[in-house]
This record gives structure tokens, C-alpha cells and sequence, in this order.
């Protein structure tokens, strides 16, 4: 069986040298954000899903309301919190800061079923537990529209 040893030997050697599977990292694990698109209404907040949280006002952050967000990924940090932009029914066109809105059309976190807008220059952060009841999921294009400007605003840093 000599053979065989050399055989199995040599395999084991293959095995070794071998780079390990590409596998997504663990949220904890990395420094970066984790950006997927995985809506599941399980319950729980996934990215591509529009959930309600308490959005802080941008001139006094000490206050603020009640809000839609959309859910882009997870902070890839200690935290492991929920990434996600805040949305509104309000038209941005007239905005000096028109060109950071992205439109997202119409769901069910909107009542009267108005066209929305996600702020992609204003990227939050929530735990889990800080979100709640799911609205919708956005569709596949609608959320990489949104990441897309996100990015090229190089919010995801």
C-alpha cells in the first residue's frame, strides 16, 4: 500500500496549497458596509425593504419623526447595524441638493400611494431592534438606483 500512502499523501498536499472558498464575509467580520439587495418579509429588516424609523432632523439633529427608509445593507463594522436612506413624498426638483434624490416611485409604506424619493446622500444607521414594520420591498432596479447614487455620492466610505 505504499501506493496509496504516496497517493493520499499527495492529496493532502493539494488540499494545503489550496486557496480556501470565496465566501461572503460575516457582517462582524469586515470594515466596510455589506450593500445586497435580500428583501424576505419575515419580519425582520433586510436590504431592498422600506421599514419605518426615527429620522433625525438634518439642522437639529435632537429632534426629528417618524420616517420611511429604505434598507441598503449593513455596517460591515463592530455594530453590525442596518444601513439604509430615508425617504419622502415630497418632490425634490426644486432642491439645491436636487441631484441626491433619487425616485423610488410608489408602495406600501405610502398610504395615499404617493411617488417617493430616497436621500442618497444621507446614509443612516439603525439597529435592528430601532426599525419598524416593513412597507414593501423595492423593486430589484428601483434599490440599485439607489445604491448606485449612494456610491457615486461615495457615501458608503
Amino acid at each position: 500500500m505504499p501506493a496509496m500512502g504516496r497517493l493520499l499523501s499527495s492529496i493532502a498536499r493539494a488540499v494545503r496549497r489550496r486557496p480556501p472558498p470565496n465566501r461572503p464575509a460575516a457582517p462582524g467580520s469586515v470594515d466596510g458596509p455589506l450593500v445586497s439587495y435580500a428583501p424576505d418579509r419575515d419580519g425582520d429588516p433586510d436590504p431592498g425593504e422600506v421599514v419605518w424609523a426615527w429620522v433625525p432632523y438634518e439642522d437639529d439633529p435632537s429632534q426629528g419623526k417618524d420616517r420611511p427608509v429604505l434598507v441598503i445593507g449593513h455596517d460591515g463594522g463592530s455594530t453590525g447595524k442596518l444601513l439604509a436612506v430615508p425617504l419622502s413624498s415630497k418632490d425634490p426638483s426644486h432642491k439645491r441638493d436636487a441631484d441626491e434624490w433619487v425616485e423610488v416611485g410608489t408602495g406600501g409604506w405610502d398610504r395615499e400611494r404617493r411617488p417617493s424619493f430616497a436621500n442618497a446622500d444621507r446614509v443612516l444607521r439603525y439597529a435592528a431592534a430601532d426599525v419598524r414594520r416593513e412597507g414593501a420591498a423595492l423593486p430589484r432596479a428601483r434599490f440599485d438606483a439607489v445604491v448606485a447614487k449612494v456610491r457615486q455620492l461615495g457615501n458608503l466610505g
